[in-house]
């Protein structure tokens, strides 16, 4: 019962340009124009980086500000705010500067779809613990919802920013 090998294919389609010669588009623009993007944060892809970085900042100050009753719960919730938005920093921070022309061994809209991916799901357990241990806490609640919305824009930025089809290809051998 062969169906075939499977293939995942991804196009990254968010507002940034990643590719080379991307920014060949704008009328009298080189691609190597420049070392910072100025059209790069008026992207929804940076809008929503923006939006990502500063729910998770707040997440974490609610946090860090409130009393904890869980001390493992709330470490792991505080580790996972500040990775994530250290990561988003990161990727903002590559694609202002445009240092994907320079460090073309790495597969960015790959790397950044992996971080996607595994930020959001941690970031959801860690809002989903928070939000049980919270013991009706004001700050801690606060914490736990800007997380469940931080997971929410992270959501939206891999649905909005990546095409993911998943293609069966037959075989000639299966017959």
């Amino acid at each position: 019962m062969s169906h075939g090998a499977g293939l995942v294919r991804t196009t990254c389609s968010s507002g940034s340009a990643l590719g080379p010669g991307a920014g060949a588009a704008q009328p009298g623009a080189s691609p190597s124009e420049g070392l910072l993007d100025l059209v790069y944060p008026r992207t929804h892809a940076a809008l929503l980086k923006v939006a990502q970085m500063v729910t998770l900042l707040i997440a974490f100050i609610c946090v860090r500000s409130s009393l904890w009753t869980d001390y493992s719960a709330y470490s792991y919730f505080e580790v996972v705010t500040i990775c994530d938005l250290v990561m988003i920093l990161a990727f903002y921070l590559v694609h202002l500067f445009r240092f994907y022309r320079v460090l073309t061994c790495i597969s960015w809209p790959l790397s950044e779809l992996l971080h996607y991916l595994i930020g959001t799901l941690l970031l959801l357990i860690a809002s989903i613990v928070a939000a049980s241990k919270s013991y009706s806490q004001s700050g801690l609640v606060a914490g736990a919802i800007f997380g469940f919305l931080a997971t929410f824009l992270c959501l939206a930025s891999i649905w909005l920013s990546y095409k993911i089809s998943c293609v069966t290809q037959s075989t000639d051998a299966a017959v």
